[in-house]
This record gives structure tokens, sequence and C-alpha cells, in this order.
């Protein structure tokens, strides 16, 4: 493996460690240009490394990270006669204006096959509009239905979209709560009003709908709440008997935990994001226990490919680090099929293609397929549980790891 870089960037608070083949990190304000020798695939990371959103983008970038000298210690890509892959990361900070310029600087400087990134919908939109009319390939694993609804040709998306995760969400749920026996005739939604909140709740409210369930409260609030007490006393008085929070990591730890404070211990069902990294856990301590959350991927399904995560950051293999993983692995399996590093070769060697083996495994459905829209066909939700500081996939029964806990 070669060598870890640590650069010192103007603008950013904090020294960021890049492992791989040369690896860059590119700021805003500074964008070296491409450095790698001849043989080198550039692949560009643009993931939020500052901002409320870091943890996930550096984890998304862990996870690239891993699969990136796990391919190049194999003897890279074959097709191209042993091309090493050169992953040139940027920041994107947490806002979606900053992440179109950082991705612009990118593409303009550097001689980049594709980008994968930036885990926030939001972020990932406004890269799309640069990845476009740049005819740069886009693999992501951010959920809003926007990112592959719009009729873009470069675009990628291995998970499903959010109204699909968000009806799973529901109707997971349900399932469970009648396999427990339980009641659940009133729900509650609480949702950030990003793109990613705004297209779960979407889901969840059809889910309800399709099941006669009544909604008892229905509420966007902004990211970053800094006090969720007037959400949580509407939901006391609402009625539900299950509440279904869609939410970043600090409004997650918010909601969780003022409702344990209050005593309100009906069900919490996370939209994955904030609910489904270790940090959740590490914040609320007991209170995390028996939280659900749905989920595109988790750990537990692959863990003969993911405990080499675990082995080498210290922690488990979230579902960002997963399934940006998944998108390296798909994006060099397109380079070997076209035979070529072009950008436009490996769009058409996407696009209609399956793909198996490697990395794919680890997803629900075993393998990752795009339909002309360049939404992954095959990916499935899961609901997964916090069980003893580690997530435990519990529905859909045929591959759940564990029978879910239902309390009420």
């Amino acid at each position: 493996m070669a060598k870890n870089v640590q650069l010192q960037v103007e603008g950013l608070n904090r020294r960021t460690l890049l492992a791989g083949t040369a690896s860059l990190l590119a700021m805003p304000s500074v964008l070296p240009p491409a450095f790698a020798a001849t043989s080198a695939i550039n692949v560009g990371v643009i993931m939020p490394l500052s901002g409320a959103n870091a943890q996930f983008g550096i984890n998304s970038r862990n996870g690239i990270e891993l699969v990136a000298d796990e391919i190049n210690a194999a003897g890279g890509i074959k097709e191209l006669g042993g091309a090493k892959i050169n992953l040139i990361v940027a920041d994107s900070t947490s806002t979606p204006t900053t992440a179109g310029t950082v991705a612009q600087r990118l593409i303009t400087q550097n001689d980049v096959v594709a980008i994968l990134g930036a885990f926030a919908s939001s972020l990932t939109i406004a890269i799309s509009e640069v990845t476009e009319r740049q005819d740069v390939p886009l693999l992501t694993m951010s959920f809003a239905d926007q990112i592959t609804g719009r009729g873009y040709k470069n675009i990628f998306q291995v998970v499903a979209k959010a109204s699909v995760i968000g009806k799973a969400q529901f109707d997971y749920t349900a399932a469970i709560a009648q396999a427990a026996g339980a009641r659940n005739d009133k729900i509650a939604i609480m949702y950030e009003d990003t793109a990613y909140g705004t297209a779960q709740a979407g889901g969840l409210r059809a889910g309800a709908k399709a099941a006669n369930i009544e909604i008892v409260m229905d509420d966007a609030y902004p990211l970053g709440i800094a006090d969720a007490t007037p959400l949580i006393n509407k939901l006391r008085t609402s009625g539900a008997q299950a509440v279904f929070p869609v939410s970043y990591l600090n409004d997650s730890l918010l909601i969780i935990r003022t409702m344990r404070q209050q005593r309100i211990t009906i069900p919490a069902v996370g939209g994955a994001a904030g609910y489904v990294i270790p940090d959740f856990e590490k914040g609320l301590g007991e209170f995390a226990e028996n939280v659900l959350s749905i989920a595109p991927a988790n750990y537990d399904l692959a863990p003969d490919l993911t405990e080499r995560f675990r082995k080498r950051f210290g922690y488990f293999m979230v579902h960002e680090a997963l399934e940006h993983g998944v998108c390296l692995d798909v994006l060099v399996q397109a380079i070997e099929k076209a035979k070529s590093a072009k950008a436009q070769d490996v769009v058409a060697a996407l696009r209609g293609a399956k793909f198996t083996g490697g990395w794919t495994k680890a997803m629900p459905g075993g393998a990752v397929e795009f339909d002309q829209t360049g939404l992954n066909t095959l990916s499935v939700p899961l609901m997964v549980q916090w069980r003893n500081k580690e997530l435990v996939t519990v529905w859909p029964k045929d591959i759940a790891r564990s029978a879910a806990k239902w309390s009420s």
C-alpha cells in the first residue's frame, strides 16, 4: 500500500489523513493539479469532511480508501495494464454551494474518470449539476428521489431512492409490530426539511395511507435544531404509538435523548443517516438500545468483507462506507468492461449493466444493476436495530440476523 499522505490546506482547520495511492486533499481555496503517473486512473472523491456532516464524509472516504487499496494490491485495473486507482479527495464542506464549486474545480484541474460522493443528498444534487455539464459519471449512495429523477445521463445511484426507503421504513415497522401483537394505529413523523428528509417523509406518508394508519403528527424542522423539546412535547400529546424521525446525527441525538428523558418509550424508528453510525450509540448510551432504523445496507450481511473495515479503522462498517466502497468497485468493473478510462465510455458501460462479485455481494440483492435512469433496481432496504453497541439486521425475515424486538 502506498505511503499515507497528510496535508494541511489553507482554510482547513483540521488535519485530514488520506490513505491510498498518492491522494490529494482539494479545498475550495486550493486545488492542486493532478500529479499521478500516467499509468494511474484518477477518481474524484467529494465528501463533507468538515461541517455538520463531516463524520458521514469521513466514513464514506474510509470505505472508498479501503476498496481502492484492495484493488490496487490485487493488481489494479487489469484491462488497462494494471493501472492503479489514484483517489483525489476533496472536501465539499456541508454546504451545497461549496460542493458545486469544489466539483467544478476538481474536474477542470484533474483528469478524473468519475466522481464518487457526497453522502448528503443536497450536496450530491449540487455536484450532479456540474458532472452532468462536464459529461463525467457521478456514483453515489445518496437517497433523494431527484438524484435519478431528472433525466440526467451521468448519475448512478446504488441504493433505493428515499421515497422507497421511507415506505419500507413504515411497512417493515407495521410488519414487526403485527408480529409482536402490538397496536400501531397512530404514528408520528418528524423530518428535517432537506431533500433527503422531505422525500423520505413522503414515502412514510404513502405507506401509512396505503395501510389506513392515522398520522397524528407530521412536522418538518430545519437541519441543526438546538432544542427538540417543542417537537417532543407535541409528540407526547399526539397519541402516537410509534414515531418515525428522519434526521442526521446531531438532530437524531437530540430527538431520542429528549424522548427518553421525558420517559416517552414508544418505539422510535429512524430514517438511516444519524441513526445507524457508532456516534449515535456513543452519544446516547443506554438510550440507543433497541432503537430501530431503516437502512439501505448493513455490515452483518457480509462480515467476510466488512470486518476488514473494522480491523483497519476500529469501528463497524457503516452503510455509507459500504455503499461508497461499492460505488468504487462498480466503477472499476465498468472500466474493465469498457477497457477504457474515458468518462463517456465508462458511462456507457455502467448504463443497464449488472455488476456482480467483489463488494457488490455485500448489498441487499447481492449485485448492482442500473436502469436507464441510473437507479440500482436490485437495492432493497432493510431494518436494523441497536443491540449491545452493534447494528443487527432484523427485517425482512429472509435476511434477518435476529428477530426484531418491539416495545410499547
